[in-house]
């Protein structure tokens, strides 16, 4: 299983990051190449690229900012496992976002994906 990790600081408090970052149905107002988002039960449904891929809320820890994912269905993964982080640093933020996928390569493609995905929350949450 591949590894990867993308970070970004953002001037804006942990709280206000993670009300963005918490809200799983929201991804689609602040992901770059996603055109629609739909939530159903656990599962939240993009459409991107044009690929309709299904992702399922693993877990969200809301005292600790932390969100747990996994893609279902849709993209080239046979595993797959997101994880996004919120840590307060005084009064702004340090988010991660981890990835575990097989194949291997498929953490390097999601690494950059979401490298990017963090400049435009960092966008969205500074305007």
């Amino acid at each position: 299983m591949g590894h990867g990790n993308a970070t970004i600081d953002i001037d804006g408090s942990a709280d206000k990051v993670w009300a963005v970052i918490g809200d799983f149905g929201g991804i689609g107002d602040w992901m770059p190449g996603v055109e629609s988002c739909r939530v159903e039960g656990e599962d939240r449904i993009l459409v991107t690229m044009g690929m309709e891929i299904t992702e399922r809320l693993v877990s969200k820890d809301d005292a600790a900012r932390v969100l747990t994912y996994s893609i279902t269905n849709g993209a080239p993964v046979e595993s797959h496992q997101g994880v996004i982080t919120v840590t307060p640093v005084g009064e702004t933020s340090h988010v991660t976002w981890d990835v575990d996928a097989t194949p291997d390569e498929m953490a390097e493609v999601m690494t950059s994906i979401y490298q990017q995905s963090l400049a435009a929350l960092k966008t969205h949450v500074e305007g």
